[in-house]
């Protein structure tokens, strides 16, 4: 099923405050309720803390869904999918979106914040955010995941 509307905890380094800011400007006059994450100073933060921030969220039950961004994303990939229950993906363009939750059930979604394939990241999150997840095949290889 596709996310219903309800809070997303977005977190970022300290090369993204700007796209958590532009990406919660775009959601919530759609009715999400958005819990923005920085941490740190805007020179240096450590990026493993604000995931396990979102994360903590996600898996606590205040958060439906997550949306990590640094540099490359790989590091917030990385730390995210150190927390039991979650599923990160780490995508570059709307395909990747959708299929992360098509088939993998991704409940965080990563981007890179210097230099994605497709840097409408309104676009890759609404993508992400309206597809649903096809279960059957792919319910058993998520099970394997958890």
């Amino acid at each position: 099923m596709a996310f219903q509307v309800g809070t997303i905890a977005i977190g970022s380094d300290h090369r993204a405050r700007g796209i958590v800011d532009g990406l919660a400007e775009h959601l919530e006059p759609m009715g999400w309720v958005v819990h923005k994450h920085y941490g740190g100073d805007a020179d240096s933060v450590d990026y493993p803390c604000i995931a396990k921030e979102v994360t903590n969220e996600i898996i606590s039950g205040e958060a439906i869904c997550g949306i990590l961004i640094c540099g490359s994303g790989i590091g917030m990939s990385m730390a995210a999918n150190k927390v039991a229950g979650v599923r990160a993906a780490l995508v570059h363009e709307p395909v990747a979106a959708e299929m992360s939750r098509r088939h993998n059930d991704a409940n965080v979604l990563c981007m890179a914040a210097n230099g994605p394939l497709d840097s409408d990241y309104n676009k890759i999150v609404d993508t992400w955010l309206s597809t649903d997840f096809e279960g059957g095949r792919h319910q058993r290889r998520v099970d394997l995941i958890n």
